[in-house]
């Protein structure tokens, strides 16, 4: 009886073992490779403060998070980071996924000037590394995080913005790569850069909840859009992601797909300015979107451009996109995607608006406080095939004419105005149309900028509209 105990005892621990071996072997392995921010550095206690010890803590038991930082290190070989032995280690950690957080040293000099030469070759060379391993891992690169330091011998940020970004950017296009833009995020964010460098505790926690969201998100089924476009098309980088530019009906259109698809393939249709303050457009790419275009300039939102547009959509609808757009416009687009959106309720899941034109009138116009477009008004008048100043006065065909039908679409908008904008005056647009449409039941919401005239559009950190378009497509 006793040797029977034993053995029970003995195949119960083996047992034991081997379910704990099956559990750890069933986690999912994250290997963090960067420079002093990811190790840590100036927190109290990086072993529980860096951003690779909060994402640890969001994720939970199913998986493993390893920092493999060190201080200093760059891309460019000259100082690089593939020489380290914690390079050797991420290495033989056997990660499921990467993260790859290095450029904000190659910013300063001396190594600044390797950037243009080397810099590339060197950041492929360590992703390499990583593809060839079996099974090849998910890599995502991080963009660096803003740098406050005013030393521009130091890690300045505008050699950050200009230099090191498009380089990473570039790399993650050559490489078909994921991108994560942790640039933006910590914009305007100086108090939680204590040395004007490495972040604090809450800095490091911004990083941790945005890599989080990458990690966990659930990815739709991959499809390739471009293969329904069917006519010739030329591929760019559009900051990182494949960009399709083809001719529609005439006209130039533009399809940017993400690396990884969200579910229910969302996208968004930027009106007018293509490329103008992209962060918004980047920050969806980046989850996940698509972001489309199709130029009807200038049509001023006539029934030629809704019939164009209406199109661009069923092409874009057969082709697998969702069934409901998320409407960008910025000024003058404005008018585009209020009056396709009043036109086609049931295919716009919300509206982003920036600085946007909503009377003709005012702009090009200039019958209110702005000064309007001379040469674009006589446009205006040929699009909607007027011949004199009189017969304008019964024209309808403006957003703030049609606030009914909008408000009939119940989808939600969002206008970012700046308060001193004199082309296209707060008091004429945006003001008049939020009145009409909270008194009509609309759901509206402005975000003001004080001090700040017609430019720059957006937002430096896109947050708040990336948020605002997020709930909308989560609700619908």
């Amino acid at each position: 009886m006793k040797k029977e105990k034993v053995k029970k005892l003995i195949y119960c621990f083996l047992v034991s073992i081997f379910i704990t071996s099956c559990a750890s072997a069933q986690k999912i392995r994250i290997a963090c490779v960067g420079n002093s921010i990811t190790a840590g550095a100036k927190l109290n206690d990086p072993p529980k403060e860096s951003y690779p010890a909060q994402l640890q803590r969001l994720l939970g038991d199913q998986y493993d998070v390893f920092n493999f930082g060190v201080s200093g290190k760059t891309v460019v070989a000259a100082n690089g980071y593939a020489a380290t032995p914690s390079f050797k280690e991420a290495l033989l950690s056997h990660p499921d996924i990467v993260f790859i957080k290095l450029g904000t040293n190659d910013s300063r000099l001396p190594y600044r000037l390797d950037v243009p030469e080397r810099f590339d070759n060197d950041y492929k060379s360590i992703i390499r590394a990583f593809r060839q391993q079996s099974p090849s891992p998910r890599i995502i690169l991080l963009l660096p995080v803003t740098s406050y330091l005013t030393d521009t011998a130091r890690q300045a940020d505008s050699v950050i913005t200009h230099l090191i970004v498009p380089h990473i950017q570039q790399v993650a296009f050559d490489e078909k790569l994921e991108l994560v833009d942790l640039h933006s995020i910590t914009l305007n964010k100086a108090a939680l850069f204590p040395d004007q460098l490495h972040p604090s505790v809450e800095g490091a926690a911004i990083i941790a909840k945005r890599l989080y969201e990458a990690v966990t998100q659930k990815p739709a089924k991959s499809f390739n859009i471009f293969e329904k476009i069917d006519t010739a098309y030329t591929v760019s980088s559009f900051h990182g992601y494949d960009c399709a530019d083809f001719i529609f009906a005439g006209r130039s259109a533009k399809i940017v797909k993400p690396r990884i698809i969200a579910k229910g393939h969302p996208w968004v249709w930027r009106a007018r300015f293509w490329g103008h303050e992209p962060q918004t457009d980047i920050a969806l790419l980046d989850r996940g979107f698509h972001i489309v275009y199709c130029d009807v300039a200038e049509l001023f939102g006539n029934a030629e451009a809704i019939a164009i547009w209406n199109r661009f959509y069923d092409f874009l609808k057969s082709a697998g996109l969702s069934k409901r757009a998320v409407m960008e416009g910025m000024s003058r687009g404005g008018v585009y995607i209020y009056n396709w959106a009043a036109a086609n309720p049931k295919r716009v899941a919300c509206i982003y608006a920036d600085a946007p034109v909503l009377d003709l009138r005012s702009w090009p116009g200039g019958k209110g406080k702005g000064p309007g477009s001379a040469a674009d008004w006589e446009i205006f008048k040929k699009d909607y095939g007027y011949a004199s100043e009189e017969q304008i006065a019964d024209f309808k065909n403006n957003p703030l004419d049609k606030i009914p039908v909008i408000v009939k679409g119940h989808y939600p908008m969002l206008h970012v105005v700046g308060d001193a904008d004199e082309v296209v005056p707060v008091d004429e647009n945006t003001a008049v149309f939020e009145r009409k449409i909270l008194a009509a039941g609309g759901n509206i919401k402005v975000i003001h900028k004080p001090g700040i005239g017609h430019h720059p559009h957006s937002l430096p950190d896109p947050q708040p509209i990336v948020d605002f378009i997020l709930k909308a497509i989560n609700n619908k």
